[in-house]
């Protein structure tokens, strides 16, 4: 034990029993420890995640945790927790940062500074790997083979760009199946959205074309576009081929147009992020702006969890690495505040993504205004979220009062079912607390037990006995009150559920009113006669928003599966036939019913399928 190491049996009177043993556990842990870098996880009971940190010198830092009157009450709180200790070394305190962030990503352990609701942004996607490129909007890997453009701050921000180029280069969309399959022109090609190269109305070298011009026009070149088009322009009038020169017109003067909306003039800003961060009452709000080949692809809005008690440099340092975790960031990146630890941070993602990027705080100028551009959006975003979160103070204050609830509920679970006459039948788990939805702890049941598929309320007592056993796991945290999309009858199938499990719960039954009106929900509980709400009353509308976000991922989990079902084809039962062999027989056949049809010799000459594999497809087709 160091000079400085307290002892917990004497140096801490006032510290309760717990936050004594959670010292213990950390100094037997620091006699083990050398000074190498490499990152610490503690761990509660149950083996539960408390909190991950990575250190330089692993003694040194492990050792300030017994200091407890010197930490904020979080992490005094993750500290009496604590009931044992897991440590890695690494070779460097970079490996370490990255290593520290996956985990933190991975695990979101409850006493970190958590980056909430963190996602995937959507890109553009132009295809490489057929004659006629399509343009689609892609989310997640960049598995396909292609050019990825991007990120867009949001869906619409896609959609609106992918609507622009469609327009302007008449690029097809449809999937290579449908393409395959035309034999005239769809739609698109009359509502002049696509050159129809399914049918032949362009050449490939004149479709390449527009391609390269897309391509351009992505890439921020929209004065060489225009160019262009105002050639093509010409020279179709010149012959006298005034329809041509007419639709070029056209796609001339919208891009144009679009030109005049989107241009910017801001020196310096070709490929950059800004990043912007606020903090107010105990909340951080991190704002970024995207900015790709000259244009401004969108902003987004980020909490971070946890920072009530960390300062802005610790927060920002903390949204850094989680965010740039699974996303390179631009060659140019803009910061409202200096980071903690920003040159090991730089270093640290230079390693891990193979790119060097620019670390800016401006002080002055246009890039300055850019940045406090981004902290104006995020101060806004923040003090928006403060007026809901007192909002929803007040609602969940009234939950209390109506339903005689014991406390505040910190956690909501709202149930549904979902099925199409008794077949693909689903329940599904909503969550809700004072923050919002927490999609993450969103659960699906497809139902096994119960025999009657239409049976909701043996539909219900399945669902909720199978989550109800779980309520003591971490990721099933027991709920605070349930709210059940129903009546009478599905609540009397809680209870019974909950009398046999000797669990004790609140639960709430909300049934539509007549003729399914809004405003007159009738709600059951134990005990208590039906009763209502006022039909203004913004409690009545909280509940309806809880029941119909219920609702809707129930009929989206139902409509995924049928779709799923509906999806697959003959092709599907036949062992070593997968996705890639798929793709060839549909292409050279055109369906499914194509290739069960075909002959041996016919399914030979398929390009990648050899003669064992075509026998193994027609023997499937011609049993006997």
């Amino acid at each position: 034990m160091t000079d400085d190491a307290p002892n917990p049996d004497n140096g801490f009177p006032k510290l309760s029993e717990r936050l004594v043993s959670g010292v213990k556990v950390i100094l037997g842990v620091v006699k083990t420890l050398s000074s190498s870098p490499g990152v610490y996880r503690m761990l509660g009971e149950q083996d539960n995640i408390l909190y991950v940190g990575k250190a330089k010198n692993l003694k040194k830092r492990v050792i300030s945790y017994t200091l407890v009157h010197k930490l904020p009450h979080r992490l005094q709180r993750m500290v009496a927790e604590t009931v044992r200790m897991e440590v890695v070394t690494t070779h460097t305190e970079t490996e370490a940062l990255l290593l520290e962030s996956n985990l933190i990503k991975k695990l979101q352990p409850r006493y970190n500074i958590l980056l909430k609701d963190d996602k995937s942004f959507p890109y553009i996607l132009l295809t490489a790997d057929h004659s006629f490129s399509r343009i689609t909007k892609h989310r997640g890997p960049k598995v396909s083979k292609g050019d990825y453009y991007g990120p867009f701050a949001s869906v619409m921000a896609v959609d609106e760009a992918v609507l622009t180029l469609q327009r302007v280069f008449q690029i097809r969309n449809c999937q290579d199946s449908y393409f395959a399959n035309r034999t005239r022109p769809c739609l698109q090609y009359d509502i002049k959205r696509c050159a129809a190269p399914c049918v032949g109305k362009i050449s490939v070298d004149d479709y390449a074309e527009s391609i390269r011009q897309a391509k351009n026009f992505l890439l921020g070149k929209a004065d060489q576009v225009q160019q262009y088009l105002a050639e093509q322009m010409n020279a179709a009038s010149a012959i006298m081929d005034y329809e041509k020169a007419a639709g070029y017109r056209d796609r001339l003067r919208l891009l144009t147009s679009i030109q005049s909306r989107q241009r910017i003039n801001i020196s310096g800003l070709y490929e950059a992020d800004v990043i912007g961060l606020a903090q107010a009452g105990g909340q951080t709000c991190v704002q970024i702006f995207f900015f790709r080949h000259g244009r401004n692809l969108g902003t987004e809005s980020f909490f971070l969890k946890h920072t009530a008690e960390e300062n802005l440099e610790d927060s920002l340092a903390a949204f850094l690495t989680q965010f740039y975790q699974e996303r390179a960031p631009a060659p140019l990146v803009l910061l409202s505040h200096k980071a903690s630890e920003l040159g090991l941070i730089r270093t640290a993602l230079k390693e891990h993504h193979h790119q060097t990027t620019e670390w800016q705080i401006p002080k002055q100028g246009v890039k300055k205004e850019v940045v406090d551009h981004a902290l104006m959006n995020a101060r806004g975003s923040l003090e928006r979220k403060q007026i809901e979160s007192a909002s929803m103070m007040r609602i969940f204050k009234e939950l209390v009062e109506v339903f005689e609830l014991p406390a505040l509920p910190q956690r909501i679970e709202i149930y549904d079912n979902s099925h199409l006459q008794g077949k693909q039948a689903y329940g599904v788990m909503v969550v809700a607390t004072s923050q919002g939805f927490e999609k993450k702890a969103y659960r699906k049941f497809m139902i096994k037990e119960t025999l009657d598929m239409r049976d909701d309320y043996g539909m219900m007592r399945e669902v909720l006995r199978r989550r109800l056993t779980r309520q003591d796991e971490e990721s099933w945290q027991r709920p605070d009150l349930l709210l059940i999309d129903g009546g009478q009858g599905q609540l009397s199938a809680v209870v019974q559920v909950m009398s046999e499990l000797g669990v004790d719960i609140p639960v709430v039954a909300i049934a539509k009113g007549p003729d399914r009106d809004a405003g007159k929900e009738r709600f059951f509980m134990p005990g208590r006669d039906p009763f209502m709400l006022e039909g203004n009353s913004p409690l009545l509308h909280f509940l309806q928003r809880l029941r119909d976000e219920a609702h809707r991922f129930a009929i989206g989990t139902h409509r995924a599966k049928r779709t799923k079902i509906l999806g697959q084809s003959k092709l599907d039962e036949i062992i070593g036939i997968g996705a890639a062999r798929k793709k060839l027989l549909l292409q050279h056949f055109g369906s499914a019913q194509g290739v069960s049809t075909a002959g041996l010799s016919d399914l030979e000459v398929v390009k990648g399928i050899s003669r064992s594999v075509a026998l193994k497809i027609y023997q499937h087709f011609h049993e006997g």
